[in-house]
Order: structure tokens, then sequence, then C-alpha cells
């Protein structure tokens, strides 16, 4: 019957699939939004209330508001009700959901819909921790506590995610990775992932007499380190060391910028430099590590070679 032919779903790899996966991309992002919302808040759920409100008039949201990007534009970044602003995060995370599921589909849509489905989730949960992190200084349990959950589960029941780690591999004996090698992997990358932060950690504290690495982070590794294995691990953490140093000595010029245009305004002499830098140094330094975490077990996951095969050590 021809009516079966229009139903058939189309292939995972096909253009198709990729452009429906896209659009799931969009609308979980909107869901993200609602964790990164309602995560940190003690007491809150992401199911209760099961629609959105305006902050600003406290009015339930209509479906044609919740629309992904599109209900922003349309409304011109505000309120139908009382013209309250929308932060223009909403947006994005949509678009970076979006943006995700292509990244995973395109990395795992050839190996069927157990990668590709723990591709999407593991990048949309970086992608909230990422967020929450850049706002709170802190990264969900949700996120990270769940994730130190599932990777075992996932790694038995995906033995192939560990197909080529170090220990999975040695214990296998040159068989095929089996489930009781994948987990012993999964274990080996999370206690290394959260030993290595939490080392660097106390150093850091004994050095300095403050803390130098949220526990946050150490969880949020342990997750990813479970996921990628002991290699993958060493992946990820340089991939963040390197994303966070830039970054941070970016910000420090950014504050020296900031601090010296004030001085100028105040007419200030020039040897108002050297108090300039030190301000920086003083204001730029404080930078969640999450995110970076979160950018290197994303890359290291979708195994992107090109950026990989850039890495020290040998490890790329």
């Amino acid at each position: 019957m021809m009516w079966l032919g229009i139903l058939t779903f189309p292939q995972l790899e096909s253009a198709g699939f990729g452009f429906f996966w896209v659009v799931m991309g969009l609308f979980v992002g909107s869901f993200l939004n609602v964790c990164i919302h309602r995560f940190p808040v003690e007491g809150a759920s992401v199911w209760s209330p099961a629609r959105s409100h305006c902050p600003g008039c406290d009015r339930q949201l209509e479906w044609r508001e919740n629309l992904p990007v599109l209900s922003w534009l349309l409304q011109r970044g505000r309120c139908l009700g009382c013209a309250a602003p929308i932060h223009w995060r909403y947006p994005l995370v949509e678009l970076i959901g979006a943006a995700a599921f292509y990244l995973s589909w395109r990395a795992a849509a050839s190996l069927g819909w157990g990668f590709l489905l723990l591709d999407s989730i593991v990048l949309a949960a970086l992608v909230v921790a990422t967020f929450v992190d850049f706002e709170r200084y802190e990264i969900p349990d949700q996120v990270s506590i769940g994730g130190m959950w599932a990777a075992p589960v996932v790694s038995f029941v995906m033995p192939g995610l560990h197909s080529s780690g170090l220990v999975a591999v040695a214990l296998a004996a040159g068989e095929a990775v089996d489930g009781v090698a994948s987990v012993s992997e999964c274990f080996a990358g999370m206690a290394l992932g959260g030993g290595v932060l939490y080392g660097l950690g106390w150093i850091g504290k004994r050095v300095s007499g403050a803390d130098a690495m949220g526990f946050g982070d150490v969880k949020l590794m342990a997750a990813g380190g479970g996921l990628v294995g002991v290699v993958g691990t060493f992946q990820a953490l340089q991939v963040a060391v390197f994303a966070g140093s830039l970054v941070g000595v970016l910000n420090i010029l950014r504050w020296y910028l900031v601090v010296r245009a004030r001085q100028r305004r105040r007419r200030l002499p020039n040897r108002g430099r050297p108090q300039a830098l030190r301000t920086a140094r003083v204001l730029g330094r404080y930078l969640p590590f999450g995110p970076y975490l979160a950018l290197g077990i994303g890359i290291v996951l979708l195994d992107w070679k090109d950026v990989l095969d850039l890495l020290p050590f040998g490890l790329g």
C-alpha cells in the first residue's frame, strides 16, 4: 500500500531526518531554558508549573508565545502582556540546542539511535551546566551528580562507548569490550577526572588560602570522565585549560581597558597603569571553569579529530 511508504520514517543519516533533529533541538532548547531558570532555585521543579509565566506580570504564556526563536523575534523581545523585555539568552539557548542536536546527528547518526540520543542528551545537559555556571557560579547537581549516576549505566548498556578505552581494552584482552570492561573504563575516567580537579583545588587552596576549584567542577568532570574514558578525560582537561586560560587573559585585558578608561575620565596621571593592571588581575580572575570543562567534554564526546589532533602529549 502506497501510504505505508509515505509514513516510513527517514533513515538517521538522511538529510530529512537531520532537519527533523535540528527542529527537535530548537524545542529541546526551549526546555533547557526552563532548566537553566529553575534548577538553581531550591524547591523549584522543571515540571511544575507546567506552563511558563512572564516574570513581569505573572501571566501564563500562550502556545504562540513559546515557539522557539520565532516568538521572540515576532514579539521583538518583549512580553505581549506587559511589554517587559525577554532576555536574549532565551533564543540563544534555543539556537544552541538546535546546533547541539545538529552536531550530534553529524557525529552519531551512522552509529545508531543509542549514540545519537546519548550525544544529544549529554550536549543538552552541558548547555544547562554552562549557562547556570555563567550566571550563578555553580553547576546544578541534576547535571553533575545525575551524570555520575548515568555514566556507569550507559557504559554497561552501550559497551561500544568505551570500545577503544585504555582500561577497557586491557581488560578485554583481545576480545570485544563487554559491559564489565566498559564500566571499568567508566569508573577509571570518573576517578581521573574528578581526582585531578580535586587535587588541583586542594593544592590551590593550600597555596592561596582560598578556594581555587569549585566542587561542582569536580563532579562535572567526574561525570564527563565516565563518558569519555581515561584518554578522553586528559583531552577534555587540555581543551578546558587552554580555553579557560585564553578567556581569562582576555577578561583581564578587558578589565584593564575598563579601568584605564575610568582613569582617563578622571584625568589621573600615567602612574595609574600599574594600579589598573593590579585591579584588572583581581577582577578578571574570577571566571567559572564549568563552561570550559563542558566544552572539552563535548568536543571529545563528538570526537572532533581536527581539534583533538592539535593537543599535546600525543593524545590527539
